[in-house]
């Protein structure tokens, strides 16, 4: 479903500055004052409406949460929850990961969270598939060593090819599941895309890759 633009979501961003941090690129290597602690840094690229994000820094009030997130009328979604939540420990930025290297220095995250992401099925679209290898060597650089992506999706195939990505670029794979429901994971905090996908029976595909150094 396309989503309806929000022009005013600009402004919106631009009012609230405590959650949306403008210049995200003036904070690189200083997210931690942004937090005002030294609490680990966990970014979720393409963070849709925030549900997750959310409901991530409501469980873990000891980690910092940033989301990513292109749309700005998308994005505004997620400000709003977080305006009537009013959950110390998130950020948003409206921003494109590829230049996620001009906004944190290297080794200043500690995860990254990759949920339910466009899968760009064909294959002339291969480039823009967030685990697409040109995306990893981002999320290495900025990553510290040894850390993990977390990665959700209901797209079988999205799946199989980030599966063969992680794996081709070296990663470790950990905790793959074929079927996250009925898995024994506890304190899964689903998106909106989970709920609507996993409501209509549809498999969830999830595991965690990790980084050697």
């Amino acid at each position: 479903m396309r989503q309806r633009n929000k022009p005013w979501a600009g402004d919106m961003f631009a009012e609230n500055p405590a959650f949306v941090p403008s210049n995200p690129s003036d904070r690189k290597g200083k997210w931690k004052e942004v937090f005002h602690n030294d609490n680990p840094i966990h970014l979720e690229v393409g963070t849709g409406k925030g549900q997750f994000i959310i409901g991530m820094a409501k469980q873990n009030p000891d980690v910092n949460y940033i989301g990513l997130e292109l749309s700005s009328s998308v994005m505004v979604s997620a400000l709003e929850k977080l305006l009537e939540e009013d959950v110390p420990n998130v950020r948003l930025l409206n921003e494109n990961a590829e230049d996620l290297t001009s906004i944190f220095e290297e080794n200043e995250v500690s995860r990254v969270y990759l949920n339910f992401s466009d899968p760009w099925p064909k294959n002339r679209h291969e480039k823009r598939r967030l685990t697409y290898k040109t995306f990893l060597d981002l999320y290495r650089v900025v990553m510290k060593p040894n850390s993990e992506v977390h990665f959700k999706t209901d797209n079988q195939g999205l799946f199989e090819y980030s599966l063969h990505s992680f794996s081709a670029y070296g990663m470790t794979l950990n905790n793959v599941s074929l079927d996250l429901h009925q898995s024994k994971m506890e304190d899964n905090v689903m998106t909106e895309y989970e709920e609507k996908f996993s409501s209509k029976g549809s498999r969830i595909y999830r595991c965690e890759a990790q980084f050697r150094s």
